[in-house]
């Protein structure tokens, strides 16, 4: 039946095995994309968004390093936000309210169209594997597939569970069933495993709903996109989203439900989404809110079936009924189905390398919920990357690795397999220690030409980058450059309250004033001219605004960045035998011949590896 052996055998289709599959294809690898259903490639099995805070900025460097979440995300987009607005730049995270069905129409048609790539519908039960070498999978039904390496993407399908109210059954989501034998495989070959939780609200019928008693949530006056490619444009014409609130009565008639609730009776044990609870843990962990937010988000131009944002629960059908009918707005609900919580297998992402291939088995990579993440944009950051380093791995050459000063993406990669992670890992802001550096807006200039030199962004995507960067780069030059009179830039600094000058100066030291915005500066004839003249987009003002307001505090990071990056080049042995650094801490020793840092800055990122212990192993190094 499949008489060729494949470069690249991607297991399973959601947002992690469609990037891996597409970025393998795309970079000359014979890839097989196999899933228990072609119809529901990529599904979003959650929310009907991309994107949001610390998220945009990863689907922005996956569409910079040549994926197609980006692109979907616009062509499917049904409005646009720019979150943190009025935050600084590095904090500007962009996010589309999505159409569920034309997203996975659209990711389906993208796959369909990329070479290189096959598809099968079976259920993958197990693992060829030989002398601790990955060479291919077997199939229910008893197919074995050839493959040089495997992607392993199986969601919450391993052994999946799912919890409403006092019953549970196997499922991988709604209508699904669970994917068995491969966790038994594994951990019969020396893995770890765990059981990680999640959970998804009630599906409800917007026709039921009462718009006008919530409040609207309209997407941005001038929406802007994810793909910094011209294939696709800004959204025209957007839907609203709305906001509700809960309060004391439906807190008390969830609280009802408690006894039968599986996060509470013992059934679920193991361990959810810390910044993302279900309605009720909110409850039982902020006893003292008398209300929490609600967003009602619609699942598409055309559907009436509406995602109750913030119910996410796993109560007895009737319980969650009851309590969405006392919310303002749900007085007379109807359901389309209840929500409920689903308990999955993981493997704590240590057992990997930074390629996010296994150090166990040659050739073995996870990607997506597998290594304990939440978020379908963290999955397919991790299935492009699998994707890429398995198509490098089988063509004999190096692999590709993000640094955290390099991207979101290098950041989640790196907390994954040096810290670990006990429930599911969600990306934020606030982990990035060089996030004005790895800013939504840059990400084609930080990943794009490394992704040329890969084969994977094509000539599109590497002549787009370089006119943007140049055009931002020459408007800074400008600014820095021309000079304005006292008597043309007091008035405008007046209208700011800010102090006027009394001599000539730099436009550029106008512009980095604090309370100085680019529609200010546009007031002067020279600058609108200049802008008009060069026919600059919004991307590129917005860069150049950026790069003049901002400067000090991205030359301090940069600089930051590079004096710490000289512990990435220090490489520690494979194998090294850490037991033998007698005046090193045992939690250090412990800890460092579990994880095997490839490198001593790494190592210094291991939870319970003090500086002290750096500082004896460097010693022990010769360094």
């Amino acid at each position: 039946m499949f008489n060729d052996v494949y470069d690249v055998i991607v297991v399973g289709a959601g947002h992690a095995g469609s990037e891996a599959a597409a970025a393998a294809a795309n970079m000359g690898s014979k890839t097989l994309l196999i899933t228990m259903s072609l119809q529901n490639i990529a599904q979003m099995s959650c929310n009907p968004a991309m994107g949001g805070i610390a998220k945009g900025q990863i689907v922005r460097e996956i569409d910079a390093l040549g994926g197609y979440s980006g692109i979907v995300s616009d062509t499917s987009a049904i409005q646009f936000k720019m979150l943190n607005k009025s935050k600084g730049p590095a904090m500007w995270s962009p996010r589309v309210q999505s159409d569920r069905m034309r997203f996975a129409e659209d990711w389906r048609l993208m796959l369909e169209g990329t070479p290189n790539l096959d598809f099968y519908q079976e259920m993958v039960s197990g693992l060829l594997v030989e002398n601790r070498k990955v060479v291919g999978v077997k199939t229910a039904l008893g197919v074995e597939v050839k493959g040089r390496s495997v992607v392993l993407t199986n969601g919450t399908f391993l052994n999946g569970l799912i919890h409403i109210g006092d019953k549970n059954f196997g499922g991988g989501r709604a209508g699904e069933k669970a994917a068995t034998g491969i966790t038994e495989q594994l951990v019969s070959l020396g893995f770890e495993s765990g059981r990680m939780k999640t959970g998804t609200p009630p599906r409800v019928d917007g026709r039921s709903l009462d718009f006008s008693k919530m409040i609207e949530q309209p997407g941005d006056e001038n929406p802007e996109k994810f793909s910094y490619l011209d294939v696709t444009k800004p959204l025209v014409k957007q839907r609203s989203c709305h906001m509700t609130y809960t309060s004391e009565l439906v807190h008390d008639l969830l609280r009802e439900g408690f006894d039968r609730s599986p996060m509470f009776n013992g059934r679920i044990k193991s361990l959810g989404p810390r910044y993302c609870p279900s309605i009720e843990d909110k409850i039982n962990r902020f006893a003292d809110k008398d209300r929490h937010q609600l967003f009602v988000e619609p699942e598409g131009w055309n559907t009436c079936e509406v995602y109750v944002n913030g119910f996410s629960t796993s109560l007895p059908e009737d319980v969650q009924f009851k309590a969405l009918r006392s919310v303002v707005g749900f007085e007379n609900v109807k359901f389309f189905r209840p929500g409920y919580a689903i308990e999955y297998d993981y493997f704590p992402p240590t057992q990997l390398k930074h390629t996010l291939e296994t150090k166990l088995i040659d050739g073995l990579y996870f990607a997506g919920q597998i290594n304990g993440t939440t978020g379908y944009e963290e999955a397919a950051s991790q299935g492009l990357m699998a994707g890429v380093n398995a198509s490098l791995k089988v063509h004999d050459k190096d692999p590709f690795i993000l640094k955290r000063d390099e991207a979101y993406i290098g950041v989640l990669i790196d907390d994954l397999i040096t810290k670990g992670t006990e429930e599911p890992y969600r990306m934020f802001t606030s982990r990035a220690e060089y996030r004005t550096l790895l800013r939504q807006d840059n990400a084609d200039i930080r990943l794009t030409p490394k992704s040329f030199e890969l084969g994977l962004a094509s000539e599109a995507r590497i002549i787009r980058m370089e006119e943007k960067h140049n055009a931002a780069e020459k408007f800074v030059e400008f600014f820095a450059e021309t000079s304005i009179k006292p008597e043309i830039a007091n008035p405008v600094l007046e209208l700011k309250d800010s102090s006027p000058i009394r001599q000539s100066d730099k436009m550029f030291k106008i512009f980095s004033r604090p309370n100085i915005t680019i529609d200010d500066m546009r007031k002067f004839e020279k600058v609108e001219a200049y802008i008009q003249h060069n026919n600059l987009d919004i991307e590129v003002i917005e860069q150049a605004e950026i790069q003049v307001k901002y400067s000090g505090y991205i030359s301090k990071e940069k600089n930051n960045a590079d004096k710490l990056s000289r512990l990435e080049y220090v490489k520690i042995p494979e194998n090294f035998d850490y037991s033998q650094i007698k005046s090193m801490s045992f939690e250090a020793r412990e800890k460092l011949k579990k994880i095997q840092p490839a490198t001593v800055s790494q190592a210094s990122r291991i939870s319970g590896v003090s500086p002290n212990d750096i500082s004896v192993l460097l010693v022990y190094m010769g360094r």
